[in-house]
């Protein structure tokens, strides 16, 4: 166990530093693939192929976030069904390379397109597919508008993508360990998007975040997003797994103080800026230009900064 932790840890901190080359305006790091990126082993039996920090579009095939798998012993279990049919295909053909063991298992991270536009393809092998009772509602109400649009930016990169709801889904966690493997799916409160789930691997300490959490690239705030609720889940839930090792749902592989840094914090900082400027009798029109400079370097600033001040603002004045 000792070997295997060192071994983790030396990964941990190889890993990091990659994350200078993350660039947004990369279109493609594995032109052989509609994968965005080779899948790399993590740490042992756990893999991740990354997806671009940058949106989601037709040069980088909708592969704008994390798709992880573990192999168990007993089978693979995969992390988000992908954002299209020709992605989950993509990532079963790499999959096949590291293991002849059957995919059974597919856990999709929330509601989104990029998480479960591609459950048809696993369907279709027979996988079953588990998710958040809320995010399963977000798909089912949602799934033909998400997918209309990621037809629109994939255009035949989207070919035989379907809507294909969860088959089975849970409440609060549920245990799927398979083979040697000790694996918790978890719900910890509201967060990112309806139905934010992650994975847990105790005996690894390493938890797959999905939305939770986020380092590379600056974080969304959509309309129905709590960030109020989401800092309360951080600190009563998410800490409390005491994780040393995070696959957020976008960007490299990373540690808690990377992601408690530019999420938490971060949801603090604007939280904060957004009180100074409502406090002062300030308005939504300059509410979208307070001060968030401390960010600027990460990916996708330019395109959600204003609108997160903005989602921020209309919230807090109610609070």
């Amino acid at each position: 166990m000792n070997v295997i932790r060192k071994t983790i840890a030396m990964l941990a901190l190889c890993l990091f530093p990659l994350t200078a080359h993350a660039d947004q305006n990369i279109p493609d790091q594995y032109p052989a693939s509609l994968l965005y990126s080779k899948p790399v082993e993590v740490m042992p039996n756990v893999w991740t192929s990354i997806g671009a920090t940058a949106p989601p579009g037709y040069d980088n095939a909708g592969h704008n976030n994390n798709l992880s798998f573990l192999v168990t012993g007993d089978g693979v279990i995969v992390i988000n069904g992908g954002g299209s049919y020709g992605l989950a295909e993509a990532l079963h053909t790499e999959i096949k390379t590291v293991t002849d063991q059957p995919v059974k298992l597919v856990i999709d991270e929330n509601g989104q397109g990029h998480a479960a536009l591609g459950n048809c393809y696993w369907a279709g092998q027979g996988v079953k597919i588990l998710a958040h009772e809320d995010a399963a509602e977000e798909f089912t109400t949602n799934g033909h508008q998400i997918l209309e649009a990621a037809k629109q930016r994939l255009k035949d990169r989207a070919d035989k993508t379907c809507v294909k709801e969860p088959d089975e889904t849970f409440s609060d966690k549920k245990d799927v360990s398979m083979g040697s493997m000790k694996v918790e799916v978890l719900h910890l409160g509201p967060a990112h998007s309806a139905g934010d789930t992650q994975v847990w691997l105790p005996e690894e300490k390493l938890v797959i975040a999905g939305d939770m959490a986020f380092h590379e690239r600056l974080l969304p705030i959509f309309d129905d997003t709590d960030t109020a609720a989401w800092l309360e889940t951080w600190e009563n839930e998410f800490e409390k797994l005491g994780a040393v090792y995070v696959i957020p749902g976008h960007g490299h592989p990373t540690n808690m103080a990377q992601v408690r840094r530019y999420t938490r914090d971060y949801l603090i900082y604007l939280r904060g800026k957004i009180k100074d400027h409502i406090d002062a009798g300030g308005g939504l029109d300059k509410a979208f230009y307070v001060d968030q400079s401390p960010y600027k370097h990460l990916h996708t600033f330019d395109e959600l900064a204003t609108r997160n001040a903005g989602r921020v603002f209309q919230q807090m004045e109610f609070e």
